[in-house]
């Protein structure tokens, strides 16, 4: 049977969000303390326990270390402040932890993967290598019972599509150890890619870079509630108490109906061509990638009066219909096209640096209820390689592989 989780954001998203709705849901606290405890790393101490946000009764997920600090998580300026209260745990340092956890295989990939994801975005923000970058929140202790705990909740529920609302981001300024900065911080916009974002009327930083990063990883589609039916339901609290919004992540749970298993739309737009210049096709697809179409693809095709002709076929969202419309219009000869709406299943995607002896290249990896189904190279990189080193491209793609197989093992 199939199982849909939906990330309701109308407060924004963090990690113990994220925890605390996990746990509202369903999973054990003594099973996830167990996770926790397997990363055998020291100090600290983590409950949960109920509290009201704006007259919503919800599950606040809570951190302590030895010394009786209590770390919210919720802020990004808490996120940085807190670091310094354990020591920086580097990538390997992380990746070692993780290795030793109880995680599942899948697991520990898609955890290695988040906190890659968090070290890149960092490095890319301050423009250094990853190797460099100061670790503010990957390696502080909240980040990584955060990312861990999260990882190890998602696959506990054994759901096989997560779909999100738009993310409220709040608004106002942060302040972090690099100074002031408006909400949402550089991080967070840097996570959080393509997803869809607005500012309400809390004026508080909502998304922090931990939320960020789980909510666009995980999400392989954002928008309204998909047509679904609800079996469990999950509140997880933030730090602040807003009168007028419930400061919670709602989670919810259950079995999609099956026209929408896919929990996306798209719109297929077509036309058959037999009187244009061959070097114009390559314009058109040009500009419709431009404009933002999901995919581009001409097929051969035998037309009327036995013409050979070719058939364009574009893919985008539904809102592009118009738009993509007119691309084709102006820059082809059709005089008229077709289209209809369909739904589509993806896979979560996300691109990762691998270390190999001929040095880093990206993997596009694709999940799948929290399962690694696919790893493939970067083409372009084991080109740019190949011909740096003067190596067949082929030798370059299997040097790639044999080093993320053996990463993973």
């Amino acid at each position: 049977m199939s199982r849909l989780l939906y990330f309701d954001c109308f407060s924004g998203i963090s990690g113990d969000m994220v925890l605390g709705a996990l746990l509202d849901a369903g999973l054990p606290l003594p099973l996830l303390k167990d996770a926790l405890g397997s990363l055998a790393v020291d100090g600290y101490h983590v409950h949960a326990e109920r509290v009201l946000r704006a007259g919503v009764s919800a599950t606040k997920f809570r951190v302590h270390d030895h010394h009786g600090g209590d770390h919210e998580h919720h802020h990004h300026d808490h996120e940085h402040a807190h670091g310094h209260q354990h020591a920086h745990r580097s990538l390997p340092e992380i990746y070692a932890l993780i290795d030793k956890s109880a995680l599942s295989a899948a697991g520990r990939d898609r955890a290695k993967a988040l906190f890659q994801r968090l070290a890149e975005a960092e490095a890319a923000i301050h423009d250094m290598p990853v190797e460099k970058v100061h670790l503010h929140e990957v390696g502080a202790l909240d980040s990584i019972i955060d990312i861990v705990g999260a990882v190890f909740g998602l696959e506990w529920l054994g759901v096989d599509t997560i779909v999100s609302s738009p993310l409220n981001v709040g608004g106002g300024m942060v302040h972090s150890a690099h100074g002031h900065f408006p909400v949402p911080a550089p991080a967070t916009v840097r996570l959080l890619g393509t997803a869809p974002v607005y500012s309400g009327a809390v004026q508080k930083e909502l998304v922090t870079p931990t939320g960020a990063l789980l909510v666009s990883s995980y999400a392989g589609s954002f928008g309204p509630i998909p047509p679904m039916r609800i079996e469990k339901v999950g509140y997880g609290a933030g730090d602040h108490d807003f009168p007028s919004t419930p400061n919670v992540l709602r989670i919810l749970i259950g079995e999609p109906s099956v026209s929408i298993a896919s929990g996306e739309r798209v719109v297929v737009i077509e036309c058959e061509i037999d009187d244009m210049n061959p070097q114009l096709f390559g314009v058109a697809m040009e500009r419709l990638y431009a404009a933002g179409a999901l995919e581009v693809f001409y097929v051969p095709v035998q037309m009327k009066k036995n013409r050979p002709g070719t058939l364009l076929t574009v893919i985008g969202l539904p809102e592009q219909r118009a738009g993509l419309s007119e691309i084709i219009f102006s820059e082809t000869t059709t005089i008229g096209v077709r289209y209809s709406e369909l739904e589509r299943e993806c896979l979560s995607r996300e691109i990762v640096s691998v270390a190999t002896p001929v040095g880093p290249i990206r993997f596009k990896l694709a999940w799948r209820g929290g399962r690694l189904l696919n790893a493939v190279p970067e083409f372009e990189d084991c080109v740019r390689i190949a011909a740096e080193r003067q190596l067949p491209a082929k030798e370059v793609h299997a040097i790639a592989v044999k080093a993320f197989e053996r990463g993973r093992s």
